[in-house]
């Protein structure tokens, strides 16, 4: 297994480019292993697939659960991880700080932050988030390969679809530290666009369904492509399709979907 260090190195480098990569968001340990098999060169957490691996909806899994996934899949697999870690696990900035290093000591190679307060149900006060942003991007630095930050703009998943209000966040997260900027529910390459040209950092682009292709995002400037919740809701919704057709018609036909005996090869 490699170090958790060389681990942060090459998971730098993919942000230094050049291009672009996709990071494929698992939920356990085998379809961390099956996307790893598949060639992807890095990971990456997603919050609601682990709630739902767990049985329950996202923003329910508590900080010990999270180290223990990210410490579970670390050791299964050799790419780097990056730790989806909602909005830090903590209502204060040295609390955000805590868990950042806690992540690190767990071998993640990059983790991300958000400014949606659940507790308040809305987007963070910017000098609130800014200073969490901060708090992280200094603990992320006291390891001797830092580990990569990444700084969530949630707008745009919870009905603020201001787009300058959003710019102006990620130039202020990414002047606080953040290594990667990352606003999800862009949906349109005018909008990406728009935000890269805006930053001086690497910019994350969540997939969107009937939104820019990879490749439309790698002209747009896109350095990184992660899937979110949408392969685990896409696993799961394939077992509720399948489970259907047996209990409804007393077929098999979804047998045909299944995975190969190469792919089975790489869950050993």
């Amino acid at each position: 297994m490699t170090d958790a260090a060389g681990r942060r190195r090459r998971f730098a480098a993919l942000h230094a480019g050049p291009g672009t990569f996709v990071l494929p968001n698992p939920w356990d340990v085998g379809s961390a292993r099956l996307l790893e098999h598949l060639g992807f060169d890095a990971l990456a957490t997603t919050s609601a697939g682990l709630a739902w691996a767990l049985g329950r909806e996202d923003q329910s899994v508590t900080r010990d659960e999270l180290l223990a996934h990210v410490r579970t899949l670390v050791a299964a697999v050799d790419v780097p991880l990056h730790v989806d870690a909602e909005r830090g696990y903590a209502d204060d900035p040295a609390g955000v700080g805590e868990t950042v290093a806690l992540l690190l000591d767990a071998g993640a190679a990059g983790c991300s932050i958000e400014d949606y307060d659940p507790s308040a149900g809305g987007i963070a006060p910017l000098d609130a988030a800014v200073e969490r942003v901060a708090a992280a991007a200094d603990a992320a630095r006291q390891a001797d390969a830092p580990l990569v930050l990444t700084a969530r703009c949630e707008n745009h998943l919870y009905g603020v679809d201001d787009l300058d209000d959003t710019v102006a966040r990620l130039r202020a997260y990414a002047a606080a530290g953040a290594d990667c900027v990352y606003a999800p529910g862009l949906r349109t390459v005018a909008e990406v666009e728009t935000v890269v040209r805006a930053v001086d950092v690497p910019v994350n682009v969540l997939a969107w369904p009937d939104g820019p292709s990879v490749p439309q995002l790698a002209a747009a400037g896109v350095r990184r492509v992660s899937t979110g919740s949408a392969l685990a809701s896409a696993a799961y919704g394939a077992l509720a399709t399948a489970a259907r057709e047996l209990q409804q018609h007393g077929t098999t036909t979804f047998r045909a979907g299944g995975l190969t005996a190469a792919d089975r090869a790489a869950l050993r």
